[in-house]
């Protein structure tokens, strides 16, 4: 197989997060939350994969017809900020006002992210909160705070989005990642877990979900606050 059509199956894969997008709208409509989460964890596999491929086999001078950046983009917003913040609109989670609220700020605020060409740090990381909003929401609907608790979180993380705050590239950020790429993972099992007990009260998935969650959000702050050592070179 050429490179140009391995380039092309790179492609190909990214587009399936477009079905899998329609999927969890589907089921987001029919307010069916343990499946629409499924597909958007199968969605956040998909994007966790297609960036490796992509670097692999040079998409951007193997098959340049198709930009896929722009399509990433498309499908990202679709996953991570349009199909979450319908979901926290119709839940429940948030009454009257605050649904209203907290779907515009989100769709709105992570709009004009996605198209700030300072998305990117030179690490690889992101500069602002890169509008996780999936993660966000599984997370909320696992704990189910108070809504007063969800509208602090989702003001708060709209700000940083426009903040000189990094936040880590679990496989991109060459710093802390013998540490970020596991948790990613970790977080990735847990969210499968909360989402198939259907986000029992009891599940010990809800403190991984914390735990990685946690680590995800401020490891890169810390990394801003905690010098990296400097590299020891041998005297000659």
């Amino acid at each position: 197989m050429t490179l140009r059509l391995k380039a092309l199956f790179v492609h190909l894969f990214t587009a399936t997060g477009a079905v899998l997008a329609m999927l969890a709208m589907l089921a987001a409509v029919d307010e069916k939350w343990d499946a629409m989460f499924w597909w958007l964890v199968v969605a956040l596999v998909v994007d966790g994969i297609d960036g490796p491929l992509a670097r692999r086999y040079d998409v951007k001078k193997n098959f340049a017809t198709y930009d896929g950046v722009l399509l990433d983009l498309i499908i990202d917003y679709l996953t991570y900020v349009f199909i979450p913040a319908f979901a926290l609109f119709r839940s429940g989670l948030l009454p009257d006002w605050t649904g209203w609220i907290v779907i515009i700020v989100i769709t709105y605020g992570s709009v004009i992210y996605f198209v700030d060409t300072r998305m990117k740090t030179k690490d690889n990381s992101f500069s602002g909160f890169p509008a996780c909003w999936n993660m966000f929401v599984l997370v909320m609907f696992a704990l189910q705070p108070g809504y007063w608790t969800i509208l602090a979180f989702v003001l708060a993380l709209t700000i940083a989005m426009f903040l000189p705050l990094k936040f880590i590239h679990p496989t991109r950020t060459a710093r802390w990642n013998q540490i970020s790429l596991p948790m990613a993972l970790a977080w990735t099992f847990f969210a499968g877990w909360a989402t198939w007990v259907d986000f029992h009260p009891a599940s010990w998935a809800h403190w991984g979900l914390i735990v990685t969650s946690l680590y995800l959000t401020f490891a890169g702050i810390a990394q801003q606050i905690i010098p990296e050592p400097r590299k020891a070179y041998p005297k000659g």
